[in-house]
């Protein structure tokens, strides 16, 4: 039996448009949902060893009450499996289990495991279908939707990878409950973006309902993983390989992937926290440059740190950290054109725009303004 609240969200593309569904209990159905999508009824589920404790059982007996035959792989848990070496592990195991082109893989967990299985799926016999059931909060609201797929390089995060889109996505908002609240929090960094991109009413209802939200209130849930995909999905449906407007999504990324490179993909820094400093990085730049009013972004800064984010470095264990070193990390992102960093700044709360003009002196300053102060 379906869920009352279930909410479904189609992402459109020329030929290969997809649901994403949103609900409670989703996993514990996916054998109902899967049924009339699968070219064979066989899959391989791709997941790390934390969630598969929580919810491989469950959803492998889903699938078998629906005639679907699976499999599993479970690969460690962490940032550090998004690297070759777990890459060729894990397509190594799935030829063993001789996985046809006809066939289809299961991302069960949060973006590591989606970004991991997607770019596999994208690769093996020149492509195969797959799946995102993610569990995290960061995972459905984002990197589930929109086909990015990739593995971490020593020189930066996501540097080598493919556009693969996912037949379906399954987002279980009940499968939350079992994340630890720093988890939680760390996906409201990437909730919290949508509001600043473009939507000021969405950032209104943060304001008033995030602490509920980072509590884990699913009415709460459901309703900003519904507001994020629908505005992801419009996104993607008209820039499917971010040769334009989809580059807003990366609001406050140049930063956090320098973050995230420094820190080494240890663990000590999750995805969403390195995204909260980098909106704020974001912002304070795009004051400086005389583009937004200080006093938004001070209410940027004061709603993050109300719910438990960090806006400053320091706060995620990276104290110390230079703007020379930021800017070399900077340098390797993915969005560099012709030598020059791109930027996504904003003129206020829901009004980002794409700048390719900055000069990088203007953001060496800011970076040691904010990261060495005097």
């Amino acid at each position: 039996m379906k869920q009352r609240y279930e909410t479904t969200v189609r992402v459109e593309l020329a030929g290969r448009s997809y649901d994403i569904i949103i609900g409670e209990g989703l996993l514990l159905e996916a054998g109902s949902y899967l049924q009339t999508i699968l070219i064979r009824p066989r899959v391989v589920i791709v997941s790390d060893e934390t969630v598969a404790a929580l919810h491989l059982g469950p959803l492998q007996a889903s699938l078998s009450e629906a005639d679907i035959r699976s499999d599993a792989i479970i690969v460690p848990a962490g940032e550090n499996s998004k690297n070759f070496a777990q890459l060729q592990s894990l397509l190594d195991r799935l030829l063993e289990l001789r996985v046809e082109r006809r066939d289809t893989i299961l991302a069960l967990g949060g973006g590591v495991v989606g970004d991991l299985a997607g770019f596999a799926a994208a690769i093996l016999r020149r492509g195969i279908d797959f799946i995102q059931l993610p569990t995290t909060l960061l995972a459905q609201v984002d990197s589930s939707v929109g086909g990015k797929t990739a593995i971490n390089a020593a020189q930066g995060k996501n540097l080598i990878g493919a556009f693969h889109q996912p037949r379906l996505v399954l987002a279980d908002v009940a499968a939350l409950s079992s994340l630890a609240e720093r988890e939680l929090r760390a996906g409201y960094g990437e909730v919290v973006k949508y509001g600043l991109i473009d939507d000021f009413t969405f950032f209104q209802w943060l304001e008033e309902n995030g602490a509920q939200l980072v509590e884990g209130a699913p009415w709460a849930l459901h309703h900003a993983v519904a507001v994020c995909c629908r505005a992801k999905a419009a996104i993607v449906g008209r820039d499917e390989r971010e040769g334009g407007d989809r580059a807003l999504l990366n609001l406050g990324h140049t930063f956090a992937h320098a973050l995230e490179a420094e820190a080494g993909y240890d663990g000590r820094v999750l995805h969403g926290e390195a995204v909260s400093v980098g909106l704020g990085m974001a912002f304070t730049l795009s004051t400086r440059l005389g583009l937004c009013p200080s006093q938004e972004t001070d209410r940027v800064l004061r709603h993050l740190s109300a719910v438990g984010l960090p806006t400053e470095a320091a706060q995620i264990g990276l104290a110390g950290l230079t703007a020379d070193v930021m800017m070399k990390h900077m340098r390797q992102d993915k969005k560099v054109t012709d030598g020059r960093l791109n930027f996504v700044l904003a003129r206020g709360i829901g009004q980002a725009f794409i700048a390719n003009d900055v000069a990088e002196s203007a953001v060496k300053d800011m970076l040691q303004a904010t990261l060495e102060p005097t």
